[in-house]
């Protein structure tokens, strides 16, 4: 229950969802851009992790500013519980949204703009599209266009302390990415497409590859950042997607076929036509910042690339119907070609510093001055709001904790019911005389 004595906190209250399960991979690009504001803001930033419910004390304070996190607009599921819901549309704070991979579940991302009235929202649409997606369907004032992630201080001593000489990198040509649903339409298939057609016409070249396309190859953390040092080009495409389901009829047809036991291909999908490249979402990948630092040359599928990356400044252009694909393998055994864009790359994307999280930041300290909200010298009020949203910090995480245990348990022991009662195992079981799971019921 409140007191019903708030205090008022010039700063900023930043939200976000990172699951405690130790288990639990994580992607350093989204650790870099969720602790940047705390960082780089001038303003005072308290982080709250919502995957440890809501805290108490919270209630008892009026934030003048909300910065909710992309990472709590899960693809399934928004990380806010009822407490959440509520003190998000009470508040008089100013709320601002970043948002990512925001081209579908567009009704629930809408409905939840509109009923929590949100100030202002960070998109990686450009502004030319604003008016196709936001403005027509919501009453958020203020739309600020930004991409999906930009340079660490992190990764530049990642790109000072791994890059490989070119001459020592044992792998020519490396990828990797993994299979998106046909629901994001042709260009969500590029990123699988890109890697498998690639490899297959390089096959013969005499190029040493490694390549892959599938869940189970991703790399995270610094084996990520080693693989990509050893490369000596590495294949790339826009990040983004060619549907923007703005009424979620394909992702509609697509769950319905799939309970139906259909086929979900592009070709199977009757809806997809009707939002197939209606809105352009396409940006910068934090993969080619990554590439820029650990000065490796980019090999990518021909696009805009958020006007960043100039084709033959910073990267070798690769036609999507692989029509140039001999003249793109010449280039790459080009050392003084590769040499020359991945010092173009690293030049204009990391050393100029335009696209450091500091200068994102204090774009975002520009917005907020815009509404009113000018960062404060540290207070009194600090203390007091730290013991409010630390009270009861350590019961909350142990509870959550235990609840990830009971999932992994559950999860494990479904995935071995089903595994035990396949007709495969269930006939191989059988053969050998070993029982299968018991029956219920």
């Amino acid at each position: 229950m409140s007191s019903g004595r708030r205090t008022t906190v010039n700063g900023a209250l930043l939200v976000y969802h990172r699951p405690i399960a130790p288990w639990k991979k994580d992607a350093s690009t989204v650790r870099e851009h969720l602790h940047s504001f705390a960082r780089h803001s001038r303003h005072r930033i308290w982080e709250v992790n919502i995957d440890t419910g809501f805290p108490p004390g919270l209630r008892d304070l009026e934030f003048r500013t909300i910065l909710l996190h992309y990472s709590v607009f899960g693809m399934n599921v928004y990380h806010f519980d009822q407490s959440w819901s509520d003190y998000l549309k009470r508040t008089g704070a100013y709320k601002v949204a970043f948002f990512q991979d925001e081209c579908t579940r567009c009704a629930r991302r809408f409905a939840f703009l509109n009923d929590h009235a949100i100030d202002c929202v960070y998109t990686c649409l450009e502004p030319a599209e604003f008016g196709k997606v936001y403005e027509r369907y919501t009453s958020v004032s203020r739309l600020v266009s930004t991409i999906p992630g930009y340079v660490s201080d992190e990764l530049i001593e990642i790109g000072r302390r791994m890059t490989v000489p070119f001459d020592h990198r044992t792998i020519d040509v490396g990828y990797r990415s993994r299979p998106l649903p046909s629901y994001f339409g042709r260009g969500g298939m590029e990123k699988h497409t890109i890697g498998v057609r690639f490899g297959e016409l390089a096959a013969g070249t005499g190029l040493r590859l490694d390549l892959a396309t599938t869940e189970g190859d991703r790399l995270y953390g610094t084996d990520w950042y080693a693989f990509m040092a050893n490369c000596r080009a590495v294949l790339g495409v826009e990040s983004g997607v060619s549907v923007f389901d703005l009424e979620d009829e394909v992702f509609e047809e697509y769950t319905q076929r799939l309970r139906d036991g259909l086929p979900v291909g592009l070709k199977d999908l009757t809806t997809l036509p009707r939002w197939e490249d209606r809105v352009y979402y396409r940006t910068i990948s934090p993969r080619h910042f990554e590439a820029a630092a650990l000065r490796v040359c980019q090999v990518l599928f021909e696009g805009r690339y958020s006007g960043v990356l100039q084709p033959m400044v910073h990267y070798i252009p690769l036609r999507k119907d692989f029509s140039n694909f001999e003249d793109v393998i010449a280039l790459i055994r080009d050392d003084d070609v590769c040499r020359e864009l991945t010092e173009n790359a690293y030049r204009d994307l990391i050393a100029s510093g335009k696209w450091s999280y500091a200068r994102f930041v204090a774009g975002v300290d520009e917005v907020l001055a815009g509404a009113g909200l000018f960062g404060r010298p540290h207070s009194a009020v600090e203390s007091i709001v730290d013991e409010r949203l630390s009270a009861g910090m350590a019961k909350r995480r142990s509870i959550r904790l235990v609840k990830w245990i009971l999932q992994a348990v559950r999860w494990r022991a479904g995935r071995r019911v089903a595994r035990l009662a396949h007709p495969v195992t269930v006939h191989i079981r059988a053969r050998l005389g070993t029982p299968g799971p018991k029956p219920t019921g």
